[in-house]
């Protein structure tokens, strides 16, 4: 029978950083409190939780990296909303931030987690931020805590 890993269960300890983008402030607010529930659901205490705020998504990568390569965290967790517009602008951001943030998780050898929407209209925004098809953040902090229990378990 192989051995089989995960990450589901069990305790998690360290400090998480939240970077979330002020822009679309109304519904990043509702995925940072769904992200910061569940941390202390888990047991994590606000003091081990460090949240920074960006102006956008576009601002995210950066602050995420910086956070990242501190070796303060076990895990960043990105939180923003993009809404499609009537130009393209949005697949640019939406695109460079995601592609941004998998860089950086490899290179910090380390889970930085994609919990931003990147919606084609604000109802959908909503409806993923605590409305009828959950809440993105606090999701976003589970993947976050399943990673930090199975990188506990994998070799160096």
């Amino acid at each position: 029978m192989p051995q089989v890993m995960d990450g589901k269960s069990g305790p998690v300890s360290g400090r998480f950083a939240i970077v979330v983008a002020r822009y679309n402030e109304h519904i990043t607010t509702k995925l940072l409190a769904g992200a910061i529930e569940t941390l202390r659901a888990a047991g994590i205490g606000d003091e081990a939780i460090d949240v920074a705020w960006v102006p956008g998504a576009w601002e995210i990568p950066l602050v995420a990296q910086r956070m990242a390569s501190s070796q303060n965290y076990v895990a960043v967790l990105c939180l923003g909303t993009v809404i499609r517009g009537e130009t393209t602008h949005d697949e640019h951001i939406n695109r460079q931030v995601s592609l941004s943030l998998g860089q950086i998780a490899l290179e910090a050898d380390l889970p930085v987690l994609f919990g931003v929407l990147t919606c084609s209209t604000l109802e959908q925004a909503i409806h993923r931020a605590g409305g009828n098809m959950g809440n993105k953040g606090s999701e976003c902090a589970e993947a976050a805590l399943e990673m930090v229990r199975l990188l506990g378990k994998l070799p160096s």
